[in-house]
């Protein structure tokens, strides 16, 4: 099989519209689609991502205080007696005060410095308050050090500034914060002059918030032991025990009521169990992996047309050209490599094309929305994917061409 690319760029040139057109559409859909199996792959990434939770058998209620005006002392009261009451529940295992929970979609998050006067921040860590109990509440594991002691909790009113000199961090942050893995007994700075020393390492847990932002600091988490006596609410973070999430998110309401009717639930999304946080904080996950998967299913579809229909229109035209060849002794062989050939060029130079504007529309993802850079690996799936398909995509056109008799060769086009 002898291929001459010379006659082949000849004849491109005589159809200069048509070739740049489909080279143009296969780099735009390059382009696309590379970036697009990069978001897809980042936000399954996503959606697989550990909280730490006992997902399965935890849930959180979002209590509202009817009269705002009550002191922290009050609420202080109030938070207590409630939780007596959550936990004599039989079908609840353990619950906990806190001013957020992970996966929750955005709450507080501090500043980290390793000493007080420090301009630049080394990291930024997701603040959860809780007491005692928050650890075994939510089903934490605990991997180094101990869990706080009840002497250890402070009430926090509201808009009360309390920094603890005791954290429990997790396992990302104390990485982070000393590299060496020895973080347990050292001291870190969240945006005060209180330095809080480190006497746990949990290990994983999840930020609050789950968007782009967030991905630098993945997993980066402290607890303070701090009761939020906040006057406009509270979170109760609820334990079920095994089995019976249905039974304690019925009973737990209840008893809630019965100790006080000054509070506010949703009954609409008051109380939600950890899988309907989960679907809920990455439901635009979701959207954008279908968003994405169909784009570039109908890119592909629509790059593929295009190369079937323009090599069919090409063959059309060149009927008594492929004639002649044949009648001067050239094989089905070659000029279906003669076509194939045709398209690799073709398919080849959009590539290229293709790479530079892949680049740039990562780089504009970066600077736009704080995107990651996209490994090399995208952009060669891609372009293998796109040879592939070009290939695939002329394959019947040319088998066609490479049919046609010598004896068209006589006939008038």
């Amino acid at each position: 099989m002898d291929i001459q690319i010379r006659p082949i760029l000849i004849a491109l040139r005589r159809h200069k519209a048509g070739t740049l057109l489909i080279a143009l559409q296969i780099a735009l859909t390059l382009a696309i689609v590379c970036n697009a199996f990069f978001i897809i792959h980042q936000r399954l990434a996503n959606l697989s991502q550990a909280s730490g939770v006992d997902e399965a058998d935890v849930f959180v209620i979002a209590n509202y205080w009817a009269d705002v005006n009550r002191s922290t002392e009050q609420i202080d009261a109030q938070v207590r007696a409630d939780l007596i009451a959550l936990r004599q529940l039989p079908s609840v295992l353990d619950t906990t005060p806190a001013s957020g929970y992970p996966l929750r979609g955005g709450g507080w998050d501090n500043f980290i410095t390793m000493t007080p006067d420090q301009v630049k921040p080394t990291t930024d860590a997701a603040v959860y308050s809780g007491d005692e109990h928050f650890i075994d509440t939510l089903g934490l594991n605990l991997v180094a050090g101990r869990n706080f002691r009840p002497d250890e909790i402070l009430a926090m009113g509201t808009q009360q500034a309390i920094t603890p000199s005791t954290a429990i961090v997790s396992k990302a942050l104390a990485e982070r914060l000393f590299p060496d893995g020895h973080a347990l007994g050292k001291s870190f700075y969240a945006m005060g002059t209180t330095p809080s020393t480190i006497i746990g390492i949990v290990d994983p847990l999840h930020r609050q918030g789950v968007d782009s932002w967030s991905n630098s600091y993945a997993g980066q988490a402290l607890i303070w032991p701090l009761r939020a006596d906040d006057s406009k609410g509270i979170y109760y973070i609820v334990r079920a025990r095994p089995g019976q999430l249905a039974a304690a998110m019925r009973e737990a309401p209840k008893a809630l009521f019965a100790q006080s009717r000054m509070r506010i639930i949703d009954p609409k999304d008051g109380i939600q169990s950890y899988a309907e946080i989960r679907h809920r904080v990455y439901n635009s996950d979701r959207g954008m992996v279908i968003l994405m998967g169909v784009i570039s299913v109908v890119l592909l579809a629509i790059t593929a047309a295009g190369i079937v229909g323009l090599t069919s229109f090409w063959v059309g035209q060149r009927r008594k050209q492929i004639g002649v060849r044949r009648a001067l002794g050239a094989r089905q062989r070659d000029i279906l490599s003669y076509f194939l050939t045709e398209n690799l060029l073709i398919t080849g130079g959009g590539v290229l094309l293709g790479l530079l504007l892949a680049f740039g529309m990562n780089l504009w993802l970066m600077l736009r929305f704080a995107s990651q850079p996209m490994p090399m690996a995208y952009l060669i799936v891609g372009v293998l994917l796109l040879l592939v398909l070009g290939q695939g995509a002329v394959l019947a056109p040319a088998l066609k061409a490479s049919r046609v008799p010598p004896v068209e060769a006589t006939r008038s086009v």
